[in-house]
């Protein structure tokens, strides 16, 4: 696909490398010319420097417009412009990243009566993944398919932890949990496990299941974390807003605290339910007297990396269920992930990312993919994809165990037209309608047919 992407921040790069990987043909546009001459000559892409809500600079781009153009940068309104100029010169679909809360309410207007196919605000997909992994605190990530029936799960196995030392078969047969680690992350080695392999301290473990099952699984295992029901913020941000509010509906306790009095006014006007507090909450003797000690959940979100990480840390002393930290600087986030220092790390940039590819992937799928949902796993080695089943597939009906499956490819789930799900073992088989999760460090799939030896 013919693919413009406006803006060369953190989204911007991040979307051009994971697009021309797969062999999309993409222009990148960007007010800053260094930007555009950097990005041209890491990558197969054209560049072209200039405003991005400009005609002319978009017709140099693709003259009779493009299949899709991404407007990410850091202006709303530069975003909104860039993607009503795209519409009019032919550009089929238009993502704009908006993240002012005034234009919330519009979005259905924008939608409509501006042909934006996709509106994306960041804090607050972001705050809607911190609040998945509240609600089910085991996990450090949750990811979620076939209209929920299934989902994915991120588990660091820790030292004292049960399960170090099992074999995999020996797990499932003893277990009698209908589940399937389908991927392990040991240091820098990624593998798909089969029965033979065995658990050890510190693996990062990538578990599908039913929510029900899963939940099962934990408890077996005496690790399960019921949900949050009293959280603390730190930082009043955007996103700590979209946050409380989701959290407050679903009547949790929230506090949040913030060192800026007009931040704190403002969300104490808007989130009736919460309890707001003007403070320092780098200081543990406020964190003390507002309770961190008996909060089950703490979230950082403060403005810098380096504070939500000692935060968190020091968060984890105390008898929380789960932490969470707002980490967007890749390195800091890999360092924290890879040791363990704090439960789960969320990045604004990363949920962007991931969004828009698989609006992209969707897309693909009107073109004659039938990749239907797509999670990047292990920092983008691997991938969990949602296939259908159309007619067609030559495959269908026979055995798995008959099948000649690509290397490093595991089935991990199968969900049939009438809903039943079935972790699949070597005598089920693919059928028409079928939903297939398919979780592979081959990343270069774009259609079911791709997951065997031709």
């Amino acid at each position: 696909m013919k693919i413009v992407i406006v803006g060369l921040g953190k989204v911007g790069r991040t979307l051009t490398q994971q697009l021309t990987e797969d062999k999309h043909d993409v222009v990148v546009i960007d007010q800053n010319p260094d930007l555009v001459e950097d990005i041209v000559n890491i990558y197969d892409v054209r560049g072209v420097p200039g405003n991005g809500g400009c005609y002319d600079v978009q017709m140099e781009a693709f003259e009779n417009g493009a299949d899709l153009l991404i407007a990410t940068t850091s202006s709303d309104e530069i975003n909104i412009l860039s993607c009503l100029v795209a519409k009019k010169i032919g550009t089929l679909h238009t993502i704009a990243r908006i993240r002012n809360p005034e234009y919330e309410k519009q979005l259905r207007f924008m939608r409509a009566e501006l042909g934006l196919s996709m509106v994306i605000n960041p804090e607050k997909a972001t705050a809607r993944e911190i609040s998945g992994v509240l609600r089910f605190p085991s996990a450090m990530k949750l990811e979620q398919f076939s209209k929920q029936r299934f989902e994915l799960v991120e588990y660091r196995i820790g030292t004292d932890n049960p399960l170090v030392g099992l074999q995999l078969s020996d797990l499932y047969r003893n277990m009698r949990v209908k589940m399937l680690i389908c991927a392990v992350a040991r240091g820098q080695e990624i593998s798909i496990p089969s029965g033979g392999f065995t658990l050890n301290a510190g693996d990062k473990v990538y578990l599908t299941a039913t929510p029900s099952e899963l939940e099962q699984f934990f408890r077996r295992l005496g690790l399960f974390k019921a949900r949050a029901a009293n959280v603390m913020i730190v930082g009043a941000s955007r996103m700590a807003y979209y946050l409380a509010k989701d959290l407050c509906d679903t009547h949790m306790k929230v506090t949040i605290i913030d060192s800026d009095i007009k931040r704190c006014q403002d969300l104490s006007e808007r989130l009736p339910n919460a309890l707001i507090i003007h403070g320092d909450g780098a200081d543990s003797e406020l964190l003390s007297e507002e309770g961190i000690a008996e909060a089950d959940a703490f979230v950082a979100l403060t403005g810098l990396d380096e504070t939500n990480i000692i935060l968190s840390m020091y968060a984890s002393q105390f008898n929380t269920r789960k932490v969470v930290a707002k980490i967007n600087r890749q390195s800091f986030a890999d360092l924290v992930a890879n040791n363990g220092m704090v439960d789960s790390v969320v990045s604004t940039g990363a949920v962007t990312t991931e969004l828009i590819l698989q609006y992209v992937r969707a897309m693909q799928n009107s073109y004659g993919s039938n990749i239907k949902t797509l999670h990047r796993i292990v920092g983008g080695r691997v991938e969990a994809l949602e296939f259908g089943v159309r007619e067609g597939i030559p495959f269908a009906g026979i055995p798995l165990k008959d099948l000649e499956l690509r290397s490093n490819l595991l089935i991990a789930g199968i969900v049939r037209p009438n809903g039943t799900t079935v972790i699949p073992s070597g005598n089920d088989a693919l059928n028409v309608g079928d939903d297939v999760i398919v979780v592979t460090t081959n990343t270069d799939l774009k259609d079911l047919r791709d997951i065997v030896v031709k």
